[in-house]
């Protein structure tokens, strides 16, 4: 299964000067904002997701329509540092997840899930991650 949408949560999200959301924003349509189910926690200076079962635990994001999805995919994957050629465990992992837009129809959407461990990093209680 595949999808030509794209759910971010950090710094690919509009209203960050990051090339990588320049490059998103020029090859994607911003759908909206949307949700899904996980919880935040503080890397460094940008966000991972891990996915939650818990209906409480909701991540705000924005979701795109990609263009190409493959080669847009594929710029993501070296920026993100996952996929063929990275050793693993790699920092994430994409994978397609269930994403909430406004009107309510749950979609499947690609996403990055951290994937390192989170041991002393602190949570993002409100699920959403803001420009400094």
């Amino acid at each position: 299964m595949t999808s030509d949408r794209l759910f971010v949560y950090g710094t690919l999200m509009r209203g960050f000067d990051h090339p990588m959301a320049r490059l998103l924003a020029g090859h994607a349509d911003f759908m909206g904002e949307a949700t899904c189910r996980g919880r935040l926690v503080l890397v460094k200076h940008y966000p991972g997701l891990l996915l939650s079962d818990a209906a409480s635990d909701i991540v705000h994001g924005e979701l795109f329509r990609m263009r190409v999805p493959d080669e847009l995919l594929g710029e993501l994957d070296m920026y993100e540092a996952c996929g063929e050629g990275f050793p693993e465990p790699t920092e994430y992992l994409r994978r397609l997840v269930d994403v909430t837009p406004p009107d309510g129809a749950t979609e499947k959407a690609w996403t990055y899930v951290y994937n390192w461990p989170v041991a002393g990093l602190p949570i993002i209680e409100s699920g959403r991650f803001l420009p400094l």
